[in-house]
C-alpha cells in the first residue's frame, strides 16, 4: 500500500478532536442536517411528478416543465419546515456524533 494513501486511512480513522464551539457546531449541523432533508424530499417529490404530462388547464408547455422544479423545490421545503420525514434529527445526530458533540435533544433548530 501507498504510504500517502496509508496515512490518509489513519488519518480518516482517527477519532476527531472535539471542536471549542459546540453549540455553534451543534446550530451548523442542525441547518446542514434541514438543508439535507429538503433535498432529499426535493429529489423524491420531483420522481413522483417526473411522470405527470404538463398538458392541463394552464396549457403545459415548456414553461411549466421550466418552473416545475421550483415548484417541487418550495414543496419539499413546506414539508421539511412541517416537520419533514425525520431524517433531519438523524442526520444532527450522526453529524454531532462525528464531532463527538454531545447530541441535544431529538429536536433540530
Amino acid at each position: 500500500m501507498d504510504a500517502n494513501i496509508q496515512s490518509a486511512m489513519m488519518l480518516a480513522q482517527s477519532s476527531p478532536v472535539k471542536a471549542p464551539g459546540a453549540t455553534a457546531s451543534a446550530a451548523v449541523a442542525g441547518k446542514a442536517a434541514k438543508e439535507f432533508e429538503s433535498v432529499f424530499i426535493s429529489q423524491f417529490l420531483g420522481s413522483m411528478f417526473s411522470g405527470i404530462s404538463t398538458d392541463g388547464p394552464t396549457g403545459g408547455g415548456e414553461g411549466e416543465e421550466m418552473f416545475r422544479s421550483l415548484m417541487v423545490d418550495q414543496y419539499a421545503k413546506g414539508i421539511e419546515n412541517q416537520g419533514g420525514f425525520g431524517i433531519a434529527t438523524q442526520m444532527k445526530a450522526e453529524l454531532l456524533k462525528h464531532q463527538q458533540v454531545p447530541a441535544q435533544p431529538a429536536t433540530v433548530q
